[in-house]
């Protein structure tokens, strides 16, 4: 019989503080059935369909639900230079040379970034413990909590990005709340802080009274009935209809939304580019997009500094672009995952590709050397079953037979 090296235990595997693994208990000890980390917060999904989240304070929502959108717009006006229950900047709270909020990010500024932050983590856990503990939880929530949705709303899959989230409903009805000043939560607005959970108005009611027949995407009709996968990337956002078709929303700097420009997509935008192709797996990382075809094929887009594209080159794609390559061959990729700055794809036949940056390992190959296209990974007597990527490290759940 094979055994699995990770399992899920009826809690989560990390406290918000610890530095070293914690069960973290959630109430009535649920089973948690999906989890997903951001760049500071967490969120996990149990076996009822409820949703917990913990970690940075403007990730865990805190306000009503918005069901009227136009209460968006009102309620960003009169925030203006003031402060709301639900609509909050933090403009102090992201350490310097992790600009999440400015327009730019150089590529010096991005490569300095792990040196800045590590240093910041020495010097914290220089302080008293009295100290750091009173400023850690002035920031954050480390005990998970109950996002609460509409009445009867079952959650299916979440999705994490920088500062936002993204909840998938078994109805195919996308949930988002968190920092939308990019346009990553896709009210069409740049609204800053949205702190109470609210429904990404993908859908397009039926005037016939009859089920769902379409996507809204910016006033165009894409295939679709309803949403079936979602990710989030550090400032962007992407979801996948049952038909397949792609959309996307958010930061567009370097090209991550697919659109053929570095525009920001402040509401969801399909990617007429993929017209003739159904999408079945999506993933995004901090600059960068990546979606598995149903016939397997690797399509990336977006900001490709450090070799994150596997395209064998550094320079962006706004449009995406095929991974073709001898090392993959006729592989049929299966799941996609991205990290910051890396990318990693576990194919049919169980093999795993690893590319982009590895100044830590990441990539898993032996080395802290980057590589811009795909390289195998070697995994030796055990059967890959999934993978998951942080922003500077990977995971790998796998079966070893006994």
């Amino acid at each position: 019989m094979p055994r699995s090296h990770v399992s899920l235990s009826p809690f989560a595997f990390f406290s918000g503080l610890a530095e070293t693994p914690e069960p973290c208990r959630l109430p009535n000890e649920a089973s948690i059935l999906k989890a997903a980390a951001g760049w500071a917060h967490c969120v996990s999904v149990t076996e009822n369909g409820e949703l917990y989240t913990w970690g940075w304070k403007e990730c865990v929502p805190s306000g009503n639900l918005i069901g009227d959108l136009g209460m968006v717009g009102r309620l960003q006006r009169d925030t203006t230079g003031n402060q709301s229950s639900l609509l909050v900047e933090q403009v102090n709270s992201v350490p310097q040379g992790f600009n999440l909020t400015s327009g730019t990010v150089s590529n010096l500024d991005s490569k300095r970034a792990g040196e800045d932050i590590a240093k910041r983590r020495k010097i914290s856990s220089a302080k008293p413990e009295s100290e750091s503990s009173t400023g850690s939880e002035e920031f954050f929530t480390p005990s998970p909590c109950l996002v609460t949705l509409g009445p009867g709303v079952r959650i299916t899959t979440v999705a994490a990005g920088g500062r936002h989230t993204l909840a998938l409903t078994d109805m195919g009805q996308v949930w988002g709340w968190g920092y939308g000043g990019e346009g990553q939560l896709g009210l069409g607005t740049r609204v800053k802080m949205v702190s109470s959970p609210h429904v990404i108005p993908c859908i397009e009611p039926s005037t016939s009274g009859k089920d769902r027949s379409s996507v809204v995407s910016q006033g165009s009709k894409v295939p679709g009935s309803c949403v079936k996968e979602i990710a989030c990337g550090g400032r962007h956002s992407a979801v996948v209809t049952d038909a397949g078709a792609l959309l996307t929303f958010g930061w567009g700097l370097y090209g991550q939304c697919g659109q053929g420009n570095t525009n920001d997509q402040l509401r969801p935008s399909y990617l007429n580019s993929l017209s003739g192709t159904k999408v079945k797996n999506i993933a995004a990382g901090l600059w960068h997009t990546l979606c598995i075809s149903d016939d397997g094929r690797v399509h990336a887009f977006g900001g490709n500094q450090f070799g994150q594209l596997g395209t064998g080159g550094d320079e962006a794609e706004t449009l995406p672009k095929i991974l073709d390559f001898p090392g993959l061959g006729s592989k049929h990729a299966k799941v996609a995952s991205c990290g910051a700055r890396h990318s990693v794809i576990l194919t049919e036949d169980g093999q795993l590709f690893s590319w982009g940056w590895n100044k830590y390992g990441q990539l898993g190959l032996g080395d802290s050397v980057d590589r811009n296209t795909p390289s195998q990974v070697s995994i030796e007597g055990c059967l890959p079953k999934n993978i998951a990527c942080g922003w500077w490290h990977t995971l790998l759940l796998a079966e070893r037979p006994i």
